[in-house]
Order: C-alpha cells, then sequence, then structure tokens
C-alpha cells in the first residue's frame, strides 16, 4: 500500500466531506443542486455558491497531484464545477429571449428567471409568480465564470455561448439604475413585491463588469473572436452608486449583512478601503449576534412572530420581529474568508471558534452549517426585554449547503491548502490598495491649417486631422455606433448593445481595427449635438474636470489614458481662439493642471504608452470571415469616416429668390419669444401664491414642442375640433392638443401619482383650469400669404439676431416647422426650420445665450446625456421635480427615456423652449456636482429645478436692483459656464459677486469673505474696483432672510434630521405639516435610519410652497428633536400641529418687537389702521412676510436673545401642555 502525505490525506478527509454533503446532491443530467431533497428548484446563486467549495477543493488537489489518483481526484471536482456551470448557463440561454428584450424594458417581468427545476433546467413558476430580477445573481455567476475561466477551467465551448455572455454582460451594466429584488428575493422588506435599488446588486455587478473586460472564455486557446468587452464607464457608473449608497443597503434597508460579499470574497467591489472598514463596522455592530448576524433589522422571516400564511407583511406589524430577527451562522464564514484575504489571522481564528460552537455535528461527527436560529416561541417576551440573552434554535435546513461550501472555502485557506490568491485568479482583492498616480496623455489636434497656425501664434504647436494619418481622429458617436455591432448573433437573435451611451473612460483609449488605429474625442465636446460646447469657457472647465476624474477612475487597464481634444472652428470667438482655452492649454504645457499629472504630445508619441482596444467583434465571424469587416461595419466607416468632423453650416437669411416688399407689419410678431417666458419673480416671494398672469396663459395656451410635433408618440393626440379665440391670440393656430394626464412612476408608499402633489394651501387659492383643448392651427390662418411674404422679407433684411428669433417664433406658432418659406438655397427648398438652424448658428456665434437657449429648443436640441444626468441624481437617492411651483411641479422618482423626460419638462413648461432647455442644463451641471463634489448634496432628498431658477432669478434681481421679467432674461442670457458657476454658488452657499463682461453679459465672481458662512450673498461687483464690493457685502441686512429662503429651495435639512424626527414622531401620535400628517404608526414600519421614512418627512415638507416658511417649521422639528432627546417628558401628548408653533413663535417675537420698540414695530408689530388691517387679513403683509410671517422673523439669526430658536423653544413650552413652563432648556442647532 503506498504511503501518502500527511496534506493529502486530509485532502482526502474533505473530498469525502465534499462528495457526501455536496457532491451527492448533484443531478446527474443538468448538473444542478436542488434546494432539498424535497424541493427541486435550483437558485443561480446558492448553485454557484455550493460549487466553490468544489472549485476550491479541486485547485488544492492540483497543486499536490503528484499521483495518479490525486490527479483522477482534480480532474473529477473541475468537471463538476464545469457541469454546474454549464449547465446553468443552457437554463439561462433557454431564455434568450428574455436577455434580448430586457435590455429595452428593464422590466421584472422580463428578467431572466431566479432558479430553475435541477431535472431539466425549465422554468418552475411564472414569469410574475416570484421575483425572478436579481441582478446580484447573473452578476454572481459571470464573476465566478471569469475567475474559474482565469483559473484554468474550460467552461465555454463555443462562439455562440460567447455572444450570449457578452449579451449577459449588456443584462447587467446598468445594474446602478435598476430596482430589483435583491439577494434576499424580496425587494422592500415588506415582501409586497416592490423592487428596489440595491447595494449588494450593483457592487455584484460591478465586480462582475470587471472581471469580464478582455477576458477570453477559451483561455488560452481562445482568439480576438473569444474575448468579452465591457465599456469601462458602465462599472465606473455602478463603483460611484455604491460607494454613495454604502453602509445601506436600500430604501427600505438601512443596512444589510448580505453586504459581506461586496466588500469581500467574492465581489472585492469596494475601492475604498476606509468605506470598507465603515461598512463592516456599522454591519457587526448592529447586526451581529451569538449565532451568526442578522440579515437585516427588522427581518421577520422564520420568526415566531411571523404568519406562515402570508406572503407579505403588514406594514405596521414590522416593528414586533425587532430583536427577534433570525441569526444566521452564514456570515461567520464571510467574515472568515473576509479576514483570511485580509491575513488577520487572529479575527479568522476568533470567527471560527465562534462558528464552531453553533454548527451542528451529525451522527459521524461532520460538522454542519445550519441555516439560521431563530427565538423559541415561549422565549420571545424574554427576548424582548433583553435582546441576546435567550438561547436560540435551529430552523431552515441543515446543512445549508451555500454556507457549508463556505466554511469548506474557509477551512482550506485556514489549514494553507489554498492561497487566496488562488482563490481570486484576477486579482481583484487588491483593488483597495493604493497605486501609483495616473498620467493623464492629452493630444490636441487642430481641424485645418487655419486652427492650427491660430494657435501656433500662442506658441501651441500642434498637427491638423490629415497630418496625425494614418491614426484615424472621430467623435465619440463613430464609437458607440461601431460597439452596437458588438454582441450580435443571428442564430441567438440577439441584437448586441443598445445603450449609446459612450463615457470618458471609453473614449480616453486608443482603438485597433485591422491595421488602422482610431482615437475617439469625449462624448460631451460634440459640438454638434450640444450648445453648451460652443462655450469655451464651460469647454475649459470640464476638460479639467474630465483629467481630474481619469486621474481618479483609472483602474484595471493597461497603458495610459489619452484624452484627444479637438479644436474646431466652432471654437473660435470673434476668429480667435478663446482665452479660457489658451490658458488651459498652456497649463498642460507645464505638466501639471489642477493637481494632475498630465503630458500633452501626439498621437504618434503615445502610440507605445497609451490602452489600446482591439475592435476584432467588427468581424463577419458568422458568415465564417472574421478577418473581413461586417458588410454593414465596412459600409458605415466609409460613409462617415471622412465628414465626421467638417459638417458645419449656416443658413444665409439674407440670400433667397424673394422680391424685397414693404414692411407695414413689423410690430405684429415683436416680442414673440419674450411672450413665452413663465419664471415669474415678484417683489418678496418665489411666485409662491397662486398661478401668476403666465402660468394662467401658459395653461390656457400650451402646445407640444416643435420638434415633438413631427414625432408622433403614443401619449399626443390629436383632435379635429372647432378652434377658439383668445384676446391673447390674434391666429387661429392649426395644431390640436389635448392635454393629457400626467402618467409617470406611482409612488410605492402612497397611492396617488409620483408626480409631485401639491400642498393644500395652494389648492385652496389655485384658479380652476378646465381641461381644454389646446389648438394651433397652421394651415387656416386669418392672414393672407402676402403677410408670411412680408414676414420672409423682414427676416431677410434685418440685422438683429432677437428680432430675427422673434419672426421665426411667430412663423413657427402660425405656420409651423416644416412650413416653406419660398426661399431657396444651393437650389433647395429652405423651411422655417433650416432658417431657424441658420439662427442658431450665428446665435451661437455671437454668444447670444437667451436666444440660444430659445432656438435649441424649438429645433429638439438636447444637452448632453440628459437622461444619464437624471439617472445619476436619482440612483444617489435624490428625487428631482421640474417645473414653476406651486402649480405645475412634476416630480421625478425613477429614471424615464430621455424623449419621456424632455415630453414630460414640455409638460411643466409650455410654450417656454427657454426655460425648458435651462432646465435640462440644470439637470447636466447638478449631475456633474454630485458625481464630482457629493458633499454638496448632503442633507437633500428632493432637488426642486423650478424653485431652484426661481432662485437664482431672485438673486440676480436683488443684485441688479430689476424687477422680476428683466431678471428672468439676465438669468437667461447668462454663458453656460456662467450658469453653472451661479448654481455651484447657490448649493455651496459661497459669497459671490456679479459682474459686467462683453457683450453686455454677466459674471459670477466669489467673494473671499468667510465672516458669514454658509451664506449666499450676491453684490453688484466691479472688477476695477473693490470698494463697491465690499460696501455690498458688509450690508448684511437679509442676510438670514435669503439663506433660509435657499435652503429652503433646496430642500436643505440639519445633520440626522430625519433620524431625529423619528425620535419625535415615537412619542406622540402625529405630526401636522401644511394638512398632511405624519402617522406614529410609521415607526412601526420604519427604522430612524431608513430612507424610505425620510422621504415620508420630505413629502410632507414639500407640502409648503414658500421655501423660507419651510425653513422655519423645520427648526420647530428641531426643538421638538432636543426636547425628545433630553428626555425631558415621557410623551408628548396627541398630534402635534407644527405650523401653530411656528404662528406662536411669530406672536412671541411681534410681543417682543413692541417692548423693545423693534424694527418689526413698523409693519407686523405696529397697530393697524382699517386698511392695514384688511390688507394682512387677505395674507398681504406690510412687510411681504411669506404665510402671515413678520419678514424681520426669517431675517432673524437662529441663536440668541432674539433668535428664531429661542421664540420657536418659548413656543413649544406654551403650546404643549407635556413641557415644563419654567426651567432652562439650552437649544443649539447645525
Amino acid at each position: 500500500m503506498r504511503s501518502r502525505s500527511n496534506s493529502g490525506v486530509r485532502l482526502d478527509y474533505y473530498q469525502r466531506i465534499v462528495h457526501r454533503l455536496i457532491l451527492a446532491h448533484q443531478e446527474p443530467v443538468t448538473g444542478l443542486f436542488p434546494a432539498s431533497n424535497v424541493n427541486s428548484h435550483a437558485w443561480i446563486r446558492d448553485n454557484v455558491y455550493c460549487i466553490l467549495a468544489v472549485w476550491g477543493l479541486s485547485m488544492a488537489y492540483k497543486k499536490i497531484a503528484d499521483q495518479d489518483e490525486d490527479r483522477a481526484k482534480c480532474y473529477e471536482l473541475e468537471q463538476s464545477c464545469v457541469k454546474l456551470m454549464r449547465g446553468l448557463l443552457m437554463a439561462m440561454m433557454n431564455q434568450k429571449d428574455k436577455v434580448e428584450k430586457f435590455k429595452m424594458t428593464q422590466s421584472p417581468y422580463d428578467s431572466l428567471h431566479a432558479k430553475y427545476s435541477s431535472k431539466n433546467g425549465l422554468p418552475v413558476v411564472g414569469d410574475n409568480e416570484w421575483g425572478h430580477l436579481q441582478i446580484d445573481a447573473v452578476s454572481l455567476y459571470l464573476l465566478i465564470l471569469a475567475q474559474m475561466t482565469a483559473s484554468g477551467l474550460q467552461i465555454v465551448f463555443s462562439l455562440d455561448e460567447v455572444s450570449f455572455i457578452q449579451n449577459l454582460v449588456f443584462y447587467i451594466e446598468s445594474a446602478y439604475s435598476i430596482p430589483d429584488y435583491g439577494i434576499w428575493e424580496r425587494g422592500d422588506k415588506t415582501n409586497h413585491g416592490e423592487p428596489e435599488l440595491n447595494a449588494s446588486s450593483i457592487g455584484m455587478a460591478k465586480a462582475a463588469l470587471e472581471a469580464m473586460n478582455e477576458l477570453d472564455l477559451f483561455g488560452a486557446r481562445g482568439g480576438p473572436a473569444s474575448v468579452i468587452h465591457v465599456l469601462a464607464d458602465e462599472a465606473h457608473k455602478c463603483q460611484a452608486v455604491l460607494q454613495s449608497m454604502l453602509p445601506r443597503e436600500s430604501n427600505s434597508k438601512e443596512l444589510d449583512s448580505g453586504l459581506l460579499c461586496v466588500i469581500g470574497f467574492p465581489a472585492f467591489a469596494v475601492d475604498d478601503a476606509q468605506l470598507i472598514h465603515n461598512t463592516k463596522d456599522a454591519i457587526l455592530s448592529r447586526l451581529q449576534g451569538k449565532y451568526g448576524c442578522k440579515r437585516f433589522l427588522r427581518d421577520g422571516y422564520r420568526t415566531p412572530k411571523e404568519d406562515p400564511s402570508r406572503l407579505y407583511y403588514e406594514r405596521w406589524e414590522l416593528r414586533m420581529f425587532e430583536n427577534i430577527e433570525c441569526e444566521w451562522p452564514l456570515f461567520y464564514c464571510y467574515l472568515i474568508l473576509f479576514h483570511a484575504f485580509q491575513s488577520d489571522k487572529r479575527a479568522v481564528q476568533d470567527y471560527a471558534d465562534r462558528l464552531e460552537k453553533i454548527m451542528v455535528r451529525s451522527e459521524d461527527g461532520i460538522l454542519l452549517v445550519p441555516e439560521s436560529y431563530a427565538v423559541p416561541q415561549d422565549l420571545v417576551g424574554f427576548e424582548y426585554q433583553k435582546p441576546g440573552s435567550q438561547v436560540r434554535e435551529v430552523v431552515g435546513r441543515c446543512p445549508f449547503l451555500w454556507g457549508q461550501s463556505l466554511f469548506i472555502l474557509g477551512r482550506l485557506l485556514q489549514e494553507g491548502f489554498l492561497a487566496v490568491g488562488e482563490l481570486d485568479p484576477l486579482n481583484r482583492r487588491l483593488g483597495a490598495q493604493k497605486k501609483p498616480d495616473v498620467v493623464v496623455q492629452v493630444v490636441i489636434i487642430a481641424e485645418d491649417n487655419e486652427i492650427r497656425d491660430k494657435l501656433a501664434e500662442h506658441d501651441l504647436h500642434v498637427q491638423t486631422i490629415a497630418e496625425v494619418a494614418p491614426i484615424e481622429v472621430q467623435p465619440a458617436r463613430v464609437l458607440s455606433h461601431l460597439y452596437t455591432y458588438l454582441g450580435r448573433n443571428r442564430k441567438l437573435g440577439l441584437s448586441g448593445r443598445k445603450s449609446r451611451d459612450v463615457g470618458i473612460l471609453s473614449t480616453s483609449k486608443l482603438y485597433s481595427l485591422k491595421d488602422r488605429i482610431f482615437a475617439f474625442t469625449p462624448q460631451h465636446i460634440d459640438y454638434e449635438e450640444y450648445y453648451t460646447t460652443r462655450d469655451p469657457d464651460l469647454l475649459a472647465s470640464n476638460f479639467t474636470t474630465n483629467l481630474a476624474f481619469l486621474t481618479n477612475n483609472w483602474r484595471h487597464m493597461l497603458g495610459r489614458p489619452t484624452i484627444t481634444l479637438m479644436a474646431t472652428h466652432y471654437m473660435l470667438d470673434q476668429e480667435k481662439i478663446p482665452l479660457a482655452m489658451i490658458q488651459t492649454m498652456r497649463k498642460l504645457k507645464s505638466g501639471y493642471i489642477n493637481g494632475t499629472r498630465v503630458m500633452l504630445g501626439s498621437l504618434k508619441d503615445f502610440l507605445n504608452t497609451s490602452a489600446i482596444t482591439d475592435l476584432s467583434f467588427l468581424g463577419s465571424t458568422e458568415d465564417g470571415y472574421p478577418d473581413r469587416l461586417h458588410p454593414d461595419v465596412q459600409t458605415y466607416l466609409e460613409e462617415h469616416l471622412l465628414r465626421s468632423f467638417s459638417n458645419r453650416s449656416t443658413m444665409n437669411l439674407r440670400g433667397g429668390q424673394l422680391r424685397p416688399r414693404t414692411l407695414r407689419r413689423r410690430m405684429s410678431c415683436k416680442g414673440a419669444i419674450k411672450k413665452t417666458r413663465s419664471i415669474n419673480v415678484d417683489s418678496d416671494n418665489l411666485g409662491m401664491e397662486g398661478p401668476s398672469p403666465l402660468t394662467e396663459r401658459r395653461l390656457s395656451s400650451i402646445v407640444p414642442p416643435p420638434w415633438l410635433q413631427a414625432n408622433k408618440q403614443s401619449h399626443v393626440s390629436v383632435f379635429a375640433t372647432t378652434p377658439e379665440e383668445g384676446p391673447s391670440s390674434p391666429l387661429q393656430l392649426g395644431h390640436e392638443l389635448s392635454v393629457r394626464e400626467n402618467i409617470y412612476p406611482v409612488d410605492p408608499h402612497n397611492n396617488r401619482s409620483a408626480i409631485d402633489r401639491r400642498s393644500e394651501f395652494v389648492r385652496q387659492q389655485e384658479i380652476t383650469v378646465p381641461k381644454i383643448l389646446i389648438q394651433r392651427h397652421r394651415a387656416e390662418t386669418n392672414f393672407a400669404d402676402t403677410e408670411v411674404e412680408e414676414l420672409i422679407a423682414m427676416l431677410r433684411e434685418t440685422e438683429n439676431l432677437e428680432e430675427q428669433g422673434d419672426i421665426l417664433q411667430y412663423l413657427v406658432d402660425t405656420q409651423g416647422l416644416d412650413f416653406n418659406t419660398g426661399m431657396l438655397e444651393e437650389g433647395r427648398v429652405v423651411t422655417v426650420r433650416d432658417l431657424l438652424k441658420g439662427l442658431y448658428e450665428k446665435a451661437c456665434q455671437q454668444k447670444l445665450w437667451g436666444l440660444v437657449r430659445h432656438t435649441a429648443g424649438m429645433l429638439g436640441k438636447r444637452v448632453e446625456d440628459l437622461a444619464k444626468a437624471v439617472t445619476d441624481l436619482l440612483v444617489r437617492q435624490k428625487q428631482v421635480t421640474v417645473g414653476m411651483p406651486p402649480n405645475n411641479e412634476h416630480t421625478i422618482t425613477a429614471p424615464l427615456p430621455e424623449v419621456e423626460l424632455r415630453q414630460l419638462i414640455h409638460d411643466a413648461y409650455g410654450d417656454d423652449e427657454s426655460t425648458a432647455m435651462l432646465t435640462q442644463e440644470l439637470m447636466v451641471y447638478l449631475a456633474m456636482f454630485i458625481r464630482t463634489e457629493p458633499q454638496l448634496f448632503h442633507e437633500m432628498l428632493r432637488l426642486r429645478v423650478g424653485l431652484i431658477i426661481q432662485v437664482m432669478a431672485k438673486e440676480l434681481s436683488r443684485t441688479l436692483n430689476c424687477d422680476g421679467e428683466a431678471a428672468s432674461e439676465h438669468l437667461l442670457n447668462l454663458s453656460p459656464f456662467e450658469m453653472k458657476n451661479l448654481l455651484y454658488h447657490i448649493l455651496s452657499g459661497k459669497e459671490f459677486a456679479v459682474s459686467s463682461v462683453a457683450r453686455g453679459n454677466l459674471s459670477i465672481v466669489s467673494c473671499k469673505s468667510s465672516r458669514v458662512s454658509k451664506k449666499s450673498q450676491i453684490g453688484l461687483g466691479d472688477p476695477e474696483g473693490e470698494d463697491a464690493l465690499i460696501a455690498t457685502i458688509d450690508d448684511r441686512q437679509g442676510q438670514w432672510l435669503r439663506r433660509r429662503r435657499l435652503d429652503g429651495a433646496l430642500n436643505r435639512v440639519p445633520r440626522d434630521f430625519y433620524s431625529r424626527v423619528w425620535t419625535v414622531l415615537e412619542k406622540c401620535q402625529g405630526l401636522a405639516i401644511e394638512g398632511r400628517v405624519l402617522q406614529q404608526s410609521l415607526t412601526q414600519e420604519m427604522t430612524p435610519g431608513e430612507l424610505k421614512f425620510a422621504l415620508e418627512v420630505e413629502t410632507a415638507l414639500n407640502q409648503i410652497p414658500q421655501p423660507e416658511y419651510r425653513q422655519l417649521v423645520v427648526e420647530a422639528l428641531m426643538v421638538l428633536t432636543l426636547v425628545t432627546e433630553h428626555n425631558m417628558v415621557p410623551t408628548l401628548g396627541g398630534i402635534i400641529y407644527v405650523e401653530h408653533l411656528v404662528h406662536k413663535a411669530n406672536q412671541l417675537f411681534l410681543e417682543d418687537q413692541r417692548k423693545v420698540q423693534g424694527d418689526a414695530t413698523l409693519c407686523c408689530a405696529k397697530i393697524k389702521d382699517g386698511k392695514e388691517q384688511q390688507q394682512a387679513a387677505s395674507g398681504m403683509l406690510l412687510c411681504g412676510g411669506a404665510a402671515y410671517i413678520c419678514q424681520h422673523l426669517y431675517d432673524s439669526a437662529p441663536s440668541g436673545s432674539y433668535g428664531t430658536m429661542t421664540y420657536m423653544s418659548r413656543a413649544v413650552a406654551l403650546v404643549l401642555d407635556c413641557v415644563p413652563k419654567h426651567g432652562e432648556m439650552e437649544c443649539a442647532i447645525s
């Protein structure tokens, strides 16, 4: 008998355990593992985890396989892994139609099934009978497939299977924006079947995307056709959202032990070591117990209080699961692996000892991992009294194969049979380690010799497009189109990649295609598509931001990033290179720009050091000619490569074949554009007192956007009705549209539409507008054709672009975009649309930004990645509203396609194309800021874009000492860079001034004053002299009113505000805010840190239309939290009407003002005559204060003897009987 080494004997012992506990249950036909002996369902997630122990053991044998029997055991174990992974692959390939459909709909009903029959691999439940959409399960499969392939296993056998797996990558690449049912298959923890964004799903998808990138599924035997391609930007989006969510799991689960698999083995999805540490500590501090970890707080699964006859919970009963949640030994297995990869032997041993104490020993002495431990029914009362004191009992399966497999892996690592690198051949565990600084390579290319010579005048020597040959330089849209061919497979019916988004990480690589090298300019620098690229200051600012982004996010790629900037004629300002671009390019030459290491050079210089990706998937592989380009690709390249950067054209408004006529009706269309404006800024309030005349006019004259009129959407219905004339409508306008209902995502916590409901205050004062059929007649005009001819002639003769805009606006209103003007340009008929395009180009050249925005809106142009920008805000737990408050705000609570978003914005603003485009623009800037400076959005849950626009106009009105209409015009005429700058100052609370620059445009100037923190103050500055600026800053009157107005408009609240309100709600029967009551039952359903609870509070606060009044309500709530935190009273009694507290504080303030003869004696605190009493009764205070509150109280600091917090505290003591009337109570608000 041959002798065996000690390691061989020990491995044989584990081989017997693996065979008995795991492989004995593997179905011989499909290779899948059933859930139990009586349940033949095979879950993707459980099956993958089950096979990990088999894979680990096979690698352990491979290291000692010096004898034939060891090699045989190794091969047998490897083939068991292959059989399982291929069984799951075949089950999913049977649902290939679902993969194709899901790429378009992202609907839970079109998702791959989460479980299959272990006997035949077919579905076992219907599409709508289970929470199938589990992104983490498919992602886990892809991640382990990549790791096993990298370890040497051959799992994928054909190119058809490669195509399917490539489409699985597309299936998960948008995980950062897809609500799913998560690792526990429940979605929302009430188990009502409501999917939600889960950090564990996003993290697993991010890990899978990174692992699959550039992976050859045929291993060492493969070629270009078997390589999987992933756009790096998709993985980064998952990473950004994941980091913004951790340690939170989802809206309803503020913490989840399932995150251990994301921060550690197998995903290693987090690159921030501190965030990993914080997440683990949060889990251990709140979820760890003696028998393992709870899955999440108030998890009712298998607890003695759970009703097994129901699949769901009533919301109010969740609280009875608190402190008696089941504890799962599975998580001790995760913690052993986590610390093993950290090389922390002491922690590994600690958790191994804890785990061994709670494992069940079988009859033959094998240690088994049970599924979970529950409190016995008769001990529940004692456990409530003293959590963690009672002995628990095993519930569920034993052994629990998922946990048993991880336990065996941990033992193999502990005993040295496996090294951590063998379980992670792709080295994902090294992601959190510090890496050397990235050097960003920058290439500037001139469009032609003229641009090259202009740059040379500034000592900037660059090449032209022709001179960089044979390297081709193309815009990002070409790369986007090429990637649509990735993953196409006619036999499987798979269409390839659907998303057209190509981010900066993808365009910072070079690409090889046959014998050609391609470089692509960034997507955001598309001069033809986005008007914001015509602003050189914004272009330079965004370019610098992108350089820093590349430095911080260039990971897992061989070679340096190479960013290509195209200098074109679009960039010129009065035939000169703008100063902002020259300054940026000179900084690039220095090697550093804003702390980013850069290297300026030519594409030829950087070929050897750049990251290069092979576009081999563009070959005709399915036709048997992998070395030839796909015919469609060949045709596309031949059509587009020569003209991608040479499409500039400007329609000559002064040309044409029309006889000039006398202009008799010049005034008929004057001011046509201004009449569409909807921004309403009065002297003191921000459009909060019911509909303005502009709003009323818009409600009675709303029409579909011109760019949508030709595009017949399913939700736009056209009727033939009798036209009606109105006094503001001299023409009978020809297009009829019914105003449709707002149909958008439904709020899961409220049966009303998730489109924002208006407050009771507004509803009471709102003018009822009947559902009118809105009409615009193009053909039946009251004027003869001669008037149109006169307008065209007037258009040709005028040099004033504003007047041209008014004329074209009038023509669009009366005739439509496609009206034939009778003019000819190079033998082609010229339409109104063509004239608008020419006007747009001229307005861009002359930097008339108000006209640019309006014409861009009329032409249906879009800002860069509007849908992506909104998604970036939503996935970071920020809701977005569009429209002017209070009458027409629409709330966006879920990602929407771009066409629907643009239609929603148009519905909100009607004819006002300028503000509609400004709204899109601000959404993009908000998304930029939340990606680069997320701290600006702390304690903000809802971004009300319409209110932000009003605040911006209000601040300009105050600064420039002009009326609201003029301020609105100034706002709309700000350049994109200054608009972004103004928005940043309002978000950050920094002080700034406004100065005048060339062409009458305004510039936002930062003020370096720190005397008042987080205050928005605009002063009319003069760049030549600082005296006026200093004098303005010294004028502090109105600072607290402005700060409250800004914070209210931004929905900003103090730190930990929502969790502190939860403690108040726990001690009273409810909180009434503006007619909406937050019931105490919310504390039964939701935990203090739960985002769902925060959204409930925010919804109540948003019933308040006035932002400054909202902030006083927030301060009143903060005083109530101080009462509860200091345990001053055991209960606060019944329903608390928070507004009563504010009005009582106002009354106390006015009484004190009368005593000390304060400023309020000039308005609210003085004895009123009959007329003033009548004004006060109608809500018109002399000082202009909102909601019957004196403006001087709004303008008071929170602290001090006469501070708002003092009066709030006194009001609480007087109004609430339970609070002591005497004694000291210290108040502070942060």
